[in-house]
């Protein structure tokens, strides 16, 4: 897919990864919305501010009907409460899955008939080598992206015949306010990442893995599961 006078939804664009995403498809010549729950955070110029809130179906929905010349849909909004599926706060459970699950669901099922409408397109899923990597201290995050990563197929599938591909996105820790608590030389600089995402938009690939460690677990996928 050619970048060059995309129209780009990033969702979660106001900061982190989102925001490295939609700078450099500004700077590759596309059109962007930058897709947050409160535009006013959305600071920079170039962009498009757009109200967007992917676990509010109405919100979703109005985004949609702004943003009618779509043809690039990035569902990287996310959240991580640090909850643990057994142990955690059950609310805390059910936001992770509202977010990074039903969110980007919501979000792709509002879009994909837009995109479809503009001639065709491609979505991208930032997900998390926690698709494949499931710590117990994460079970909240690691079963939501895993969730993710399960739609991120299906939907490859049932959109393909509508000129519509779908990528998904895995990496482990980037340098962003999400992992704050993480030791920097543990951590991958997201302009690098959005950077490899894009590439990878623009070839075509089902899945970016972009970084060593998401590498390496992507590898070992068919190891029997360590005994506790």
């Amino acid at each position: 897919m050619e970048l060059k006078d995309t129209v780009a939804v990033v969702t979660g664009a106001n900061r982190g990864l989102g925001r490295h995403l939609a700078t450099q498809l500004v700077e590759r010549g596309a059109k962007v919305y930058a897709a947050a729950r409160r535009p006013e955070s959305v600071d920079w110029a170039g962009v498009v501010p757009l109200r967007l809130d992917v676990t509010d179906e109405e919100s979703v929905r109005a985004a949609a009907r702004l943003a009618s010349d779509a043809t690039l849909l990035v569902n990287n909004a996310g959240i991580s409460t640090g909850a643990p599926l057994l142990a955690g706060d059950p609310d805390a459970v059910r936001l992770e899955m509202d977010t990074n699950f039903f969110g980007p669901l919501t979000v792709t099922r509002a879009f994909a008939p837009v995109i479809e409408g503009n001639g065709g397109g491609a979505v991208l899923n930032v997900l998390s080598v926690l698709s494949w990597l499931h710590p117990a201290g994460l079970g909240a995050y690691a079963a939501a992206k895993a969730a993710a990563w399960a739609l991120t197929d299906a939907a490859r599938e049932e959109l393909a015949p509508r000129g519509i591909s779908v990528s998904a996105l895995h990496v482990g820790y980037m340098d962003t306010d999400m992992a704050d608590a993480i030791p920097a030389d543990q951590k991958t600089d997201p302009a690098g990442v959005a950077a490899q995402a894009l590439a990878g938009i623009e070839q075509g690939l089902p899945e970016i893995l972009a970084d060593d460690v998401t590498r390496l677990v992507k590898q070992g996928l068919a190891a029997v599961p360590a005994a506790a």
